[in-house]
């Protein structure tokens, strides 16, 4: 049977009019002048005594969204009364049939964060989020987190067979705590390959922009759960921090130097909502840091050039990586769990700068948040992290290179050096101006060291201020995607 020849044909009755609706067998039901695809468009249906009542998110008439212009979906459910039981049953029994071959997940464990960005993600699970899934027939669990590091509590212990999903309604921190939750996990080997979905309500939300940024669809909530819904899977790279015995696994970025130090000292004026961002990243470009250390990394395919060689110092730092303990942080993982790729790190083709810096900045994917186009040339899985670094800079150079955040187009500063890296090995110093303070190493928005001196330095952190090691696994997690 060719792919758009029609399975199902029937004489049916819409909107009081009496006319042929088709199915074919590439999922194209037509009536009239109307055209659904329903892998795209169709949620679901339900019936009521000889109605076929198709639920479908189909894109708005003349509904301009606020997006740059792009046309926004809506809810819409289309009637169709048929003539006959039979013909009914057949046509619910074909659909369903059409509906389960296109892998969809059917019941979902699903986290809301009640405190994060604006405090709405209760108001947008209630009113963009639930309405879809329940249109689409999923079944779920919901679960409020009450606290920092909760749904990595939960994840740890979930009974994932249970489950074709867990589903983020938040910024990208419980996403990360989700994740780092299935890595700690006896069972980590199956736990990692359940997908998962992030629905934007947060302060960052730059894993649901990047995802709903690469069909060019806007950054909303009722699109990110479309995605889910579909079932699209895509695969994700996990960068593994180590630092002796402690490990953290990122998926979104991480942040030292003038970055880092906006993001995370800008929360004293939380107050302002995301102006505080600007605000304050004004202050530190006219008071500017410049940081000292070095890194070292092994450049991608294309990048040999970025750099010089190791000098023998670095090189027994390389060479010893496996045998000698990095300086442990307070907390230390568990005896099981993931430990990150096996690589030789040896073997590998070593690079290095040194410092001082005004920002070391790595990304997994290409948006840092909604308006913040951190790394323009990064994938969700080609097994590197884009490195963003800037060593010297004149401060109006550098206020102008900032507003081409929105756009990418700060990486063609000459002041910046942009380049793709498999592995780093980060070894943060103090200030340049001040040897007795040190700076934030900031990684998918939370604090993961500070150095003394450094903002609110009495917290305690997951890692010392002192070298770090970082390794990617390509594609080692799966991600609800709209493509």
């Amino acid at each position: 049977m060719e792919a758009g020849e029609p399975i199902l044909s029937d004489r049916v009755r819409i909107s009081g009019t009496v006319t042929t609706a088709t199915l074919s067998a590439d999922g194209q039901l037509r009536w009239s002048n109307r055209l659904l695809d329903v892998e795209k468009e169709v949620l679901g249906f339900s019936v009521e005594g000889l109605k076929l009542k198709i639920k479908s998110f189909v894109q708005g008439r003349d509904e301009i969204c606020c997006f740059a212009g792009k046309q926004t979906h809506i809810r819409k459910t289309f009637v169709l009364q048929f003539l006959s039981d039979s013909s009914l049953r057949l046509w619910t029994h074909k659909l369903q049939e059409y509906l389960d071959s296109l892998g969809r997940p059917k019941r979902l464990f699903i986290f809301v964060n009640p405190y994060g960005g604006k405090k709405s993600a209760s108001g947008i699970f209630v009113n963009d989020v639930k309405p879809l899934l329940d249109d689409a027939n999923v079944a779920y669990s919901v679960q409020e987190t009450k606290y920092q590091l909760y749904a990595k509590e939960v994840v740890k212990s979930l009974d994932l067979a249970s489950y074709d999903g867990i589903v983020c309604v938040s910024g990208d921190g419980v996403l990360v705590e989700v994740l780092n939750g299935l890595l700690i996990r006896e069972d980590w080997q199956n736990a990692i390959k359940i997908p998962l979905g992030v629905v934007p309500a947060g302060t960052g939300n730059g894993m649901a922009k990047s995802l709903l940024d690469s069909v060019d669809e806007p950054c909303a909530a009722s699109n990110a759960t479309l995605a889910v819904i579909r079932g699209h899977k895509r695969s994700l790279d996990v960068a593994t921090l180590t630092q002796g015995d402690t490990r953290f696994f990122s998926v979104l970025m991480l942040a030292w130097g003038l970055i880092a130090d906006i993001d995370i000292e800008s929360e004293k004026y939380r107050w302002m909502g995301s102006a505080r961002l600007d605000f304050y990243g004004v202050q530190r470009i006219f008071g500017l840091r410049k940081y000292n250390g070095n890194i070292l990394f092994v450049p991608a395919s294309g990048y040999e050039s970025y750099g010089e060689p190791l000098d023998l110092e670095n090189r027994i730092i390389v060479e010893g990586e496996s045998e000698t303990k990095f300086k442990e942080g307070p907390v230390t993982t568990q005896q099981y769990g993931y430990k990150g790729p096996e690589v030789d790190l040896k073997s590998l083709n070593w690079r290095k700068f040194d410092g001082p810096f005004v920002s070391i900045w790595l990304h997994n994917v290409p948006w840092g948040g909604e308006d913040t186009m951190a790394a323009p040339n990064a994938e969700f899985s080609d097994g590197c992290l884009d490195l963003i670094m800037i060593r010297d800079i004149p401060k109006l150079s550098l206020l102008k290179m900032m507003t081409g955040l929105s756009d990418g187009s700060h990486v063609k500063s000459p002041y910046v050096s942009y380049l793709k890296v498999k592995a780093f090995i980060l070894q943060p110093g103090p200030r340049n101006d001040d040897q007795g303070k040190g700076g934030i190493i900031d990684v998918d928005g939370e604090v993961l060291a500070r150095g003394k001196g450094a903002y609110k330095c009495e917290e305690e952190t997951l890692m010392s201020y002192d070298k770090l090691l970082i390794k990617v696994d390509q594609g080692l997690a799966t991600l609800f995607s709209p493509n």
